[in-house]
């Protein structure tokens, strides 16, 4: 069955500048009412909001690699058990061990 995507597009387009403007109020809102008052911040127009929002995508959000997660995570996962199934067990034990220094105790 062949879908028709000409006629989602608009529909589409309004849901997400819909989810975004909503967003965007809730951002400015929370701001508002939050960080004024205990901050001392000034208040931020929508448009500040919704700059606000930006600079955090560009900073922490994923960006163009969004598209690769799942698959990029999948094949790492792939090529490290790969790896670990081919080391000696005196290499996975000291793989394991060295890990466990590392991150569970927070050595390194």
């Amino acid at each position: 069955m062949k879908r028709n995507w000409k006629k989602k597009i608009p529909l589409i387009i309004g849901f997400s500048i819909l989810a975004v403007t909503g967003f965007t109020f809730a951002v400015m809102a929370l701001w508002n009412s939050v960080l004024v008052p205990v901050v001392h911040v000034s208040m931020v127009t929508f448009w500040q909001a919704a700059g606000i929002l930006l600079l955090a995508k560009l900073l922490f959000g994923r960006g163009h690699h969004r598209h690769m997660g799942h698959c990029h995570t999948r094949r790492m996962q792939m090529k490290w058990k790969e790896h670990f199934e081919s080391l000696t067990p005196e290499q996975r034990q000291a793989f394991k061990n060295n890990y466990k220094m590392c991150y569970v105790h927070s050595g390194c």
